[in-house]
């Protein structure tokens, strides 16, 4: 579980809304442009694909 680092703190509900978030980023993602799942994540909204060399915009966590 992504959230166990944090122990007792913070609470349920703002951990289990951080493990949905860092288990759709951490998936495999589909390119657009030539269907290979692998998609990285660059940076926040900023997708590279290894394989077409593709880089293009997307939602912060999920294309």
């Amino acid at each position: 579980m992504p959230t166990t680092r944090f122990g007792p703190r913070y609470g349920r509900k703002p951990k289990s809304k951080l493990k949905r978030v860092e288990v759709e980023l951490k998936k495999k993602h589909k390119c657009p442009y030539c269907n290979k799942l692998g998609v990285k994540r660059l940076a926040a909204g900023i997708w590279n694909c290894p394989k077409c060399n593709a880089k293009f915009a997307g939602k912060a966590y999920t294309i």
